[in-house]
């Protein structure tokens, strides 16, 4: 059965955005910690909390507490430059994630659909053989088509972090990427939205909403990912607009994590 996930990315707010620092930062331990309080029992630890910033012997308690919380980890980085990729595939061995969840792109680097599978073949072995696998990120500018090729010409040590909102930025819409991208999947990001028209009728934009409360057709997600039987688990991530206050946006965003929680567990059954 998927079992439902918190992310970092459900409490981006609270873990800290550079544009709106806060003093109380929720920390890897405290993530994992909150996880239990709530009864889920996996949380990724994604690119905006890196672990790679932790100290191995922080790594081991950090996985010794979620070990005793009964929390599994999956851990999440960004761009694929070597380094980077053999320091995370040794965090997922320590923390004991089955994969490594990786968006391509940063800031100074955004490799060709062909560059990315040339860049990463040299990886197969050791992900192979640590038994983790790459979970490749649907993440802005990459069209479902070119997703495919690089999974499919690297092989199934890799697969597809199914993410369904962020290819609205290659404008394509969810059903057709959660379609295209489910036999591929590996890893699911839950993540819900609404197309709103401006309030001078001139334009939309698309914004977050607790899951449950938008667009998506979460009861279609569910059915294509799981008639494939690849994905462990559906992660809960959240677009929270920002209030005034960050404190108050906090708060919201709590609320909205646990809207989410409890959708997707009393409408759907998820455990």
């Amino acid at each position: 059965m998927l079992r439902v996930g918190l992310s970092s990315f459900t409490y981006s707010w609270e873990v800290g955005l550079s544009t709106h620092p806060h003093p109380n930062r929720l920390s890897a331990t405290g993530l994992v910690e909150r996880a239990s309080e709530l009864g889920v029992g996996v949380v990724q630890i994604a690119d905006n909390l890196p672990l790679h910033e932790l100290s191995r012997p922080d790594l081991e308690q950090l996985s010794e507490l979620a070990r005793s919380l009964e929390v599994s980890i999956e851990v999440g980085t960004r761009g694929i430059g070597d380094k980077n990729l053999d320091q995370y595939l040794d965090i997922a061995e320590i923390v004991g994630s089955p994969i490594v969840r990786v968006v391509v792109d940063n800031r100074t680097d955004q490799p060709t659909p062909s560059e990315v599978i040339e860049r990463l073949r040299p990886h197969a072995t050791k992900f192979t053989d640590r038994k983790v696998r790459l979970a490749i990120e649907n993440h802005d500018r990459f069209l479902v088509e070119h997703l495919v090729k690089i999974v499919t010409q690297l092989g199934d040590w890799t697969g597809i972090c199914l993410d369904t909102v962020n290819s609205f930025a290659a404008l394509e819409p969810p059903a057709m990427v959660i379609e295209a991208l489910a036999p591929h999947a590996i890893n699911l990001h839950i993540k819900d939205f609404a197309v709103v028209r401006a309030d001078h009728h001139m334009g939309f934009s698309i914004e977050g909403r607790p899951v449950g409360g938008g667009q998506l057709e979460v009861a279609q997600l569910l059915r294509t990912v799981t008639t494939h039987g690849d994905v462990a688990s559906g992660i809960i991530e959240l677009w929270t607009p920002p209030n005034d206050d960050v404190v108050e946006t906090i708060r919201t965003e709590s609320a909205w994590a646990l809207e989410s929680l409890t959708y997707l567990r009393d409408v759907h059954g998820l455990a």
